[in-house]
């Protein structure tokens, strides 16, 4: 049902007829189509430089801001809509007689419509520009204006993206050239939304420029909405997912959706933990994930081989989990995965034999990244607690054999070395306490999130005993592995317990005050010791 546009001295919450219309856009798509459909209704177009040319050129009547001012544009655009004449024409409300008089005083006449985008300040600094082209592309005259409509909210209408292009035009005709208050209100959410989440680009990016200040007074976080999901954690939790507009890091969240189900809450964290996971390798790795902790990681020489070497360590926890490869998905590969129930798949790409095979299992969700993420593009870590949330710097550190420390009468063999390099690496990716046992580039048994680290010890001996006995031997894989642990050992008893596994070689970060009595039990048990002096925390 059309709603009747009413006189100015009542609009509010009604439909407000749009009259005139500034538009100044630096994201000019659809911007010719939609101001001709608002020319259609006979509204009269304002805009300013680029885009004042471009609807000139498609043939539509506009006048330049500046005509409409009687001012110029100075300061190579840097003022050009900072004028009385645009700021009264939008801020004045049409039913405060003051206003009114003060517009006819002044010679303001008003604008009903601000259809803005801003300045590219993120993909400015995306692309690697210096410092001064980012300052540059900072926006202040353009989240001026769309502050000021979206307050004035009664009477304008703001329009910040080229998605709300054509509900907008549906509501207008709808309203014979009017837009309902319930609309103008949405996009006035919107508008102050976008203008939040600039600033807070801005705020993010000026606070890394500071070396000398890492942590602000004030800190705001800024995402874009991508996708509504199912549910949360729990089928009662409602949960969406956000892009941060500062990061692409490659991973879950701006991965390529390349086929499967819709993903879940659950799917996205455990899909992350896996992905990050592998992109500590170089050569090829794979690591599947459940519930947020690895149930099996593997090296090898090929996609397939780490594969098998990781689904060897726990054969029952990988039936429903994400597996991560940080090469690219082949058929052989796909073939094998596709030999037991997996959730997600996540790769730099997929090649199009393997993805041919995993369409015949249409309901597993597969992602291509593009790429491998770097160090140096790891994010910053926020955790929400009640009443504020906690910063930190993700854990990126990593150990090299230069860094390790024997503190034992024997020293480590060249394979144990690599053996524990490669289970510390992994124990920073599991819940705390951690205990992981590895051999030849490939976890064999993993204890987890155990209040006791003599229990994540056992844990992971267990799991070693049943992967063997999974795989028809009779020795436990835990036999001639090597041992992580992602924090000192408080006591002396989980090494031992490690040691009855059958370990021959422990890395830990030491510094605990028993230090002397865990490396004296490791030399009563023939192993090689080696401290890291960094640990790996993750709770």
């Amino acid at each position: 049902m059309s709603v009747k546009a009413v006189s100015a001295s009542s609009t509010v919450g009604k439909a407000v007829k749009i009259k005139r219309a500034l538009l100044s856009v630096s994201d000019k798509s659809g911007i010719e189509e939609f101001a001709k459909a608002l020319s259609g209704f006979g509204v009269e177009l304002l805009s300013t430089g680029g885009t004042a040319a471009l609807l000139a050129k498609s043939g539509l009547k506009v006048t330049e801001v500046s005509d409409h001012t009687g001012f110029p544009e100075i300061m190579d655009g840097r003022v050009k809509t900072l004028h009385p004449k645009i700021h009264g024409g939008i801020l004045a409300r049409r039913d405060e007689k003051s206003h009114q008089d003060a517009m006819k005083t002044q010679d303001i006449t008003d604008i009903d419509m601000v259809v803005i985008n801003l300045y590219p300040f993120v993909k400015t600094v995306q692309s690697g520009a210096d410092f001064a082209t980012c300052v540059e592309n900072i926006d202040i005259g353009g989240p001026a204006m769309i502050r000021a409509a979206a307050k004035n909210h009664d009477f304008v209408a703001v329009i910040t993206s080229a998605e709300d292009y054509a509900r907008v035009l549906e509501d207008m005709k709808a309203n014979s050239g009017a837009i309902s208050y319930e609309l103008r209100k949405d996009l006035a959410a919107n508008a102050f939304a976008l203008t939040a989440a600039y600033d807070s680009n801005i705020s993010g990016w000026f606070a890394s420029q500071n070396k000398n200040n890492p942590f602000p007074r004030n800190i705001s976080v800024s995402g874009t909405l991508k996708q509504v999901l199912r549910y949360g954690e729990n089928p009662h939790q409602n949960a969406a997912l956000y892009t941060v507009d500062e990061s692409q890091r490659p991973g879950a969240a701006l991965a390529e959706f390349l086929q499967g189900k819709e993903l879940s809450y659950n799917n996205l964290n455990d899909t992350n933990a896996a992905f990050e996971l592998v992109s500590e390798f170089t050569d090829p790795a794979v690591a599947i994930i459940k519930h947020a902790n690895p149930c099996g990681v593997a090296r090898g020489k090929n996609p397939l081989e780490a594969y098998r070497a990781a689904l060897l360590c726990d054969p029952v926890s990988a039936f429903g989990g994400i597996i991560a490869l940080n090469r690219p998905l082949d058929k052989a590969t796909a073939e094998a995965i596709t030999e037991i129930f997996v959730e997600v798949i996540i790769a730099p790409s997929v090649e199009p034999a393997a993805l041919e095979v995993l369409k015949k299992k249409d309901k597993i969700r597969v992602l291509a990244t593009g790429t491998m993420p770097a160090a140096e593009q790891t994010p910053r870590i926020i955790t929400r607690i009640a009443g504020g949330f906690l910063v930190q710097d993700a854990d990126n550190a990593k150990i090299t054999e230069n860094d390790l420390k024997v503190v034992t009468k024997r020293a480590p063999s060249e394979q144990e070395m690599k053996d524990m390099l490669f289970a510390f690496t992994v124990a920073k990716h599991v819940k705390s306490n951690a205990i992981v046992y590895a051999r030849n580039g490939a976890t064999v048994g993993i204890g987890a999130g155990q209040m006791s680290r003599v229990d994540s010890s056992r844990i992971a001996a267990w799991k070693a005993g049943e992967a063997a006995k999974n795989a028809g031997l009779k020795e436990s894989l835990a036999k001639g592995s090597v041992v992580a642990s992602d924090a000192f050992f408080p006591f002396a008893d989980g090494l031992i317990s490690a040691a009855e596994a059958g370990v021959t070689a422990v890395i830990q970060p030491g510094r605990s005050i028993r230090d002397t009595e865990v490396i004296e039990a490791a030399d009563a048990r023939g192993l090689a010791m080696v401290f890291t002096g960094i640990r790996h925390f993750r709770h």
